[in-house]
């Protein structure tokens, strides 16, 4: 029987992966996933992330993509460029292109502004709003700790001219987004462009902040575990083979 593919997480803006550990634990033993983590001190915009994820990725088998909020337009191009290996993508509280245009006035500005000295509580509110326990408090300053105000104004600045369209449009994979009703950075218009670019996209509304795989691990680990499942089971009816059985 073939391998299960692999689930490789692209992480938020503060590009470590850490905070990745409560849906991790919530996914099925028997997936294999790969997380990727960008360097915290080394300026790097989307097209050089891409060719470090490149790097990163297992050297043969099938992927499906998870690209939480900043990664989500990395995702999309590789999901494009790896046409071929890559089965499945999942988008998360995330956008292909600059989901406040009017923000992009303030691109200047961006230099300017150091995410780390902005208060923990303030910085979890705008993140996780309600669903800020105090573990996922400290996960969120691990992470942060680890990653330079350099490296996080470039990735604001990134976001703003990012333009991933044209390259979800291309992408034929069932894609599905993981839409946070809650969230206080990403509009519900971002995820309205992404439909634009592909129509057959699935939203799913889910009750939660802008850091969703860490408010709700358990609905979203099931949900992306069974968009697996279910690309295993159409390939497998295509070869005429079982497929692994879900979890």
């Amino acid at each position: 029987m073939p391998a299960m593919r692999t689930l490789v997480l692209l992480p938020g803006m503060d590009g470590t992966g850490i905070l990745f550990e409560p849906f991790l634990r919530a996914l099925p033993p028997d997936l294999p996933v790969q997380v990727v983590s960008y360097p915290g001190r080394d300026v790097l915009g989307y097209e050089d992330l891409e060719s470090l994820v490149l790097d990163a990725l297992p050297p043969e088998g099938q992927l499906v993509l998870l690209g939480e909020s900043f990664s989500g337009p990395l995702a999309v191009s590789l999901a494009a460029r790896l046409a071929g290996r890559v089965s499945g993508l999942v988008l998360c509280c995330t956008f292909v292109q600059n989901p406040r245009p009017a923000l992009a006035v303030f691109k200047p500005l961006a230099r300017l502004i150091s995410p780390q000295v902005l208060p923990i509580a303030f910085t979890a509110g705008l993140l996780l709003g309600p669903y800020a326990t105090p573990g996922l408090r400290t996960l969120l300053r691990k992470a942060l700790a680890q990653v330079s105000s350099a490296v996080l104004r470039a990735r604001l600045e990134a976001v703003v001219a990012v333009n991933a369209s044209a390259a979800l449009a291309s992408v034929k994979v069932p894609v599905i987004y993981l839409q946070a009703t809650r969230d206080a950075l990403v509009p519900p218009s971002a995820a309205q462009l992404a439909l634009k670019a592909c129509p057959t996209m699935r939203v799913v509304p889910i009750q939660g902040p802008h850091c969703l795989l860490q408010a709700a691990p358990a609905e979203t680990a099931a949900l992306v575990a069974a968009l697996v499942h279910e690309i295993e089971k159409a390939l497998a009816e295509r070869r005429g083979t079982p497929a692994p059985q879900a979890r």
